[in-house]
């Protein structure tokens, strides 16, 4: 578990995660509990975008994991050029890849409580940390094989494919239900008939096994973003790089907005609209931080994020397997009680988030990361 981050890593890719996971670590209920404390319509309207839109429709809570699934996708060119120019044969690096997500995979089974019972039979069998796994092996897997025409092709025939089954394939069990709900959807019908007892809702999950074909896509996307940064021509410049990736979030957010006319923006079904505006949204905020940190060189401000990036996966577990709320009550529950009530909330959520950082913080001054 031990290892050195290598002088080749993207700066700004560790701080772009960490500020992702930043939200996941505390960082919404804390933006939340601003409306408790001062309460107006800006906090209101920011702790509203701190929960996931009810079904279709975007908040920003809703980006969190593509973001982290697009950063995923941005590391692996380089992650793949490393190794081959390191001499590893192309059977060592599949067996890599696939061995990283099928991990990620019984991860997420740990993470559903696979160990609490040892009863399998009742085990919610898909999981954020599964689709990551599956959705980046495969797309992983494609970019070896293919060139980027190629690529561009598989991720539109993915988005179009799945399009096309989801509007015109209903649920047969649910005869005149809106084609695009939960138990309308050929997404839903697939999962309750593949994993009865197994999925989150009894009628869909957010995670399921027809919609991890468009998480693919997200994947893809963010190697297209990685494969474009690593490009070392003499007349693309970093300042060229940055405004590729701006154009290319405009034409994916325009493109993504119009589909959602006929195919409308949804998470939980991870429709095609939902993969390019979030795409959108996941290259915008990489040319941001590209530009500040690796580009300017202005690294100071975004160290506090770098700290939770580096160990996103640890943070992530950690959250379930360890009581960090107990810590930091132990440690600030006095000093927030002599506080006003209307604040607590707010500074309960710090205190929390501070526990969490250190934590992460010692295991960075250590060089310990958790590497799937």
């Amino acid at each position: 578990m031990k290892t050195k981050p290598t002088s080749q890593r993207l700066e700004s890719l560790d701080a772009l995660r960490g500020f992702d996971m930043f939200f996941i670590m505390g960082g919404a209920a804390l933006l939340a509990s601003l409306a408790q404390w001062f309460p107006g319509p800006f906090t209101e309207a920011l702790a509203q975008q701190m929960d996931h839109a009810e079904w279709n429709g975007l908040l920003h809570h809703d980006t969190i994991f593509p973001l982290f699934l697009f950063i995923a996708g941005i590391s692996f060119p380089f992650s793949l050029d490393k190794q081959r120019r390191q001499g590893k044969r192309e059977g060592a690096i599949h067996w890599k890849v696939v061995r990283r997500g099928l991990t990620l995979f019984v991860l997420g089974l740990l993470y559903n409580g696979l160990l609490d019972h040892l009863n399998f039979a009742h085990i919610r069998i898909p999981s954020v940390l599964a689709r990551i796994g599956l959705a980046w092996m495969f797309a992983a897997l494609i970019f070896m094989h293919t060139r980027w025409q190629w690529r561009a092709a598989i991720t539109a025939v993915i988005l179009v494919g799945y399009w096309l089954v989801a509007r015109f394939i209903p649920a047969p069990d649910a005869a005149g239900a809106d084609i695009f709900s939960a138990q309308g959807s050929i997404v839903g019908y697939l999962d309750r008939v593949l994993l009865p007892g197994h999925i989150y809702t009894p009628t869909y999950d957010p995670e399921g096994i027809l919609s991890t074909l468009p998480a693919i896509a997200t994947a893809l996307l963010g190697m297209f973003a990685g494969e474009w940064v690593k490009s070392d021509g003499r007349s693309l410049t970093p300042r060229k790089k940055v405004l590729g990736m701006v154009a290319a979030g405009i034409v994916l957010l325009g493109l993504g907005l119009l589909w959602s006319l006929v195919f409308p923006i949804n998470k939980k079904l991870w429709t095609s609209s939902f993969v390019l505006v979030v795409g959108a949204y996941s290259v915008l905020m990489f040319a941001l931080f590209y530009w500040l940190i690796d580009v300017r060189g202005w690294r100071r401000w975004a160290k506090c994020f770098t700290v939770i990036g580096m160990n996103s996966i640890t943070i992530y577990l950690g959250q379930r397997f360890i009581n960090f709320g107990y810590t930091s009550k132990k440690l600030f529950g006095g000093l927030v009680g002599l506080l006003p009530e209307a604040s607590q909330p707010f500074f309960t959520n710090a205190a929390y988030i501070a526990v969490c950082w250190l934590f992460l913080y010692v295991l960075y001054r250590k060089r310990l990361f958790l590497k799937v």
